[in-house]
């Protein structure tokens, strides 16, 4: 197939981005072309390339990033905002894709385009037309793609005057989080944001080209406003004008996406829109977007493949190739070794089972530990722990281990001549210290932290404590997570139920009540549910869990089983799937990827909110709009409502 003839330089502004548009990444064919027959590989790889014209239907004639050498001579009319002015002798205009010199004209002739730009405030909105200039000798910038060039000015205009700014746009500037929350769109127009709202734009746009023209999917929009599901996170409820009835903004496509799969479509997806009450954390928000895909007649290795091959494709090139297939590791495996169900697998420090060398031991406090049915002794250690960390830092973790698990830890150090410190070594003579040092692989200056107890609160609070280290010692210098790497993981064998926190007699379920049994376990599901493993699966990247999915119950019988006896649930308000079920649905399954957090840690960003155009705050208000906002008595009055104030509230709406 013939390349398109418009073929130029693609501008260096934003490289990563423009680049990946134009090259096959890892090895893929980007396909561009019209979508191959449904259900249906392509016959050959074709290389079609898209070049971006950023110039169409506007009136200028070039972005801010794009001049070079090769334009000296050419006369442009630019658009943007005066970043920076400096004495009346030139200034830099910015937009989306750049920086470009404009010098101001000095001549008598041109006095009003001098004063115009001289007075002009810093954020104004101006078009200039002129001549591109290479820049004096000397005065070159090879730190800007634009910086072998300048723009004499002939005209200009001041399309819209800025007033005093509430900080400067600038990516170095610190700025509180409130402050760029109010300010969202004055915060959009810094390069760091510019550049994660477009990746993520591309990286979307690539999934719909592999799941739609390469893979057969269908791309279904599917209701906001519904009904309650039970179980899972909280749900935003939607007054409606029958009293006393309320919608329920879905927490996920769950339930359409199955009934998709009754309907037929075989395979589905959408970018959508979810939703839960909940506190804010650093990677959650009220409102978040998805990747969601079902499939019919598949299997959990298939859904993996999936996946794999999706991201793969999707991938942006400058964060360099990842390799497929992921590696897997059951929830029993990640437990014990990391101590978390999204193990941050970019470092070692590994917890270690030392329960059968300490077996043989007098220490009291390991044998009460080793009595219980599920006892365990196990520890991690610490890397240089003596040379990196203070003496606070190691109370610190100690503290952290029994306030939040209950969970007293003791430490031993590896002193420089190679003996140990800690109060257990005393209970071990030299050549069990000796050993001991061997089995946790233990150097000079090493620091491990040990936990006796239960199995899974030790193991909890190994995994905390692990993670808290490599906080500590990255902090004074040791590099132990590299942010450009990326480490994915599979996480499988979930059990399929687990105790409720407030009833530990009742059981929840683990991911949610549509996922199936695992196929051995199928007959334990009606006599001892609490040992059932499930066919869920979550994706985990760099210690981040960026999706999850299962393969459902698709046997009305089963669901009805699951929601009645297991669950203590009540069927009838999900009469609807119930009944579906019956109707000859398909095995099916699926999986959504969480697409903020994804893109927040391919960009390495500190939050979600910083990949999101219009975030909500850290406790879920929109500082900008300031929302939520109170609503009149008369306007509840179509949905039956009446807000019943405490008293400061009210005190305080009527002062």
């Amino acid at each position: 197939m013939a390349l398109p003839r418009l073929l130029r330089l693609l501008p260096r502004a934003l490289p990563p981005l423009a680049g990946a548009l134009a090259r096959p990444a890892c090895g893929r064919a980007l396909h561009r072309a019209a979508p191959a027959p449904a259900l249906a590989a392509p016959a050959r790889k074709e290389f079609i390339i898209f070049i971006q014209d950023f110039n169409s239907f506007v009136t200028r004639t070039n972005t801010c990033g794009e001049l070079r050498s090769a334009h000296v001579g050419q006369e442009v009319t630019l658009y943007g905002w005066i970043q920076y002015q400096r004495q009346g002798l030139f200034l830099v205009l910015r937009d989306f894709q750049g920086l470009t010199q404009i010098i101001i004209p000095r001549d008598e002739a041109h006095s009003h385009v001098k004063k115009l730009l001289s007075n002009a405030p810093v954020e104004s909105v101006v078009r200039v037309t002129g001549i591109v200039s290479p820049r004096p000798p000397g005065q070159e910038n090879p730190k800007m793609p634009t910086g072998d060039i300048e723009v004499k000015v002939k005209t200009a205009e001041i399309l819209n005057s800025c007033k005093k700014l509430p900080f400067e746009i600038k990516d170095f500037i610190k700025k509180s989080e409130a402050l760029r929350m109010q300010y969202r769109y004055l915060d959009l127009r810094s390069f760091q944001l510019q550049y994660n709202l477009r990746l993520r734009s591309q990286i979307v746009m690539r999934m719909r080209e592999y799941l739609c023209n390469l893979h057969g999917f269908v791309d279904v929009e599917t209701p906001t406003l519904f009904k309650r599901t039970p179980g899972g996170a909280k749900e935003f409820l939607v007054p409606s004008r029958e009293a006393g009835k309320f919608y329920s903004l879905p927490q996920s496509p769950q339930q359409f996406k199955q009934l998709l799969m009754v309907g037929g479509l075989d395979r589905y997806f959408q970018v959508a829109r979810c939703y839960r009450d909940e506190g804010s954390r650093p990677d959650r928000q009220p409102e978040f977007t998805q990747i969601d895909i079902e499939m019919s007649f598949v299997d959990q290795a298939g859904i993996q493949r999936l996946i794999e091959g999706l991201l793969q494709y999707s991938w942006p090139e400058e964060r360099g190739c990842i390799t497929t297939p992921f590696p897997s590791m059951t929830y029993e495996e990640a437990l014990a070794d990391y101590g978390t169900d999204k193990p941050d697998t970019r470092f070692g420090m590994k917890i270690v089972d030392i329960s059968d060398f300490l077996r043989r031991s007098d220490i009291q406090f390991v044998q009460n530990a080793l009595s219980y049915p599920r006892g365990t002794v196990r520890a991690i250690c610490i890397p240089q722990g003596v040379r990196y960390l203070k003496n606070k830092d190691l109370e610190s973790l100690k503290e952290s281990a029994k306030s939040q698990f209950n969970q007293e830890i003791m430490e031993i150090i590896c002193r420089p001549d190679g003996s140990l410190k800690s109060l257990v070594t005393k209970f071990l003579g030299q050549k069990q210290q000796s050993e001991l040092t061997q089995v946790l692989n233990m150097q000079v200056d090493d620091v491990v932290l040990l936990a006796a107890g239960e199995h899974k609160q030790v193991c909890s609070a190994l995994g905390s404590l692990r993670l808290e280290s490599a906080d500590l010692l990255e902090a004074a210098g040791l590099v132990l997570r590299d942010p450009m790497t990326f480490h994915f993981l599979w996480v499988v064998d979930f059990p399929l139920f687990l105790p409720k926190e407030e009833n530990p007699t009742e059981l929840e379920s683990a991911h949610h009540p549509f996922t199936a049994p695992h196929p051995s376990d199928t007959s334990l599901l009606y006599s001892d549910p609490t040992k059932v493993r499930s066919q869920h699966y979550d994706l985990v990247l760099n210690g981040s869990e960026v999706g999850g999915g299962s393969i459902r119950i698709h046997s009305a019988e089963q669901q009805r089983f699951v929601l009645e006896k297991v669950l203590k649930e009540d069927s009838e308000v999900l009469s609807h799937l119930l009944e579906a079920l019956e109707f000859g649905a398909p095995p099916h399954g699926g999986i959504a990827l969480g697409l903020d957090r994804l893109i927040s840690l391919i960009v390495d960003a500190p939050s979600i909110r910083d990949v999101i155009a219009f975030p909500k705050s850290f406790r879920g208000r929109d500082l900008m709009g300031n929302a939520p906002d109170y609503v009149t008595p008369e306007e509840l009055e179509p949905y039956h409502i009446q807000v019943s104030w405490p008293l400061a509230e009210k005190e305080a709406k009527q002062n």
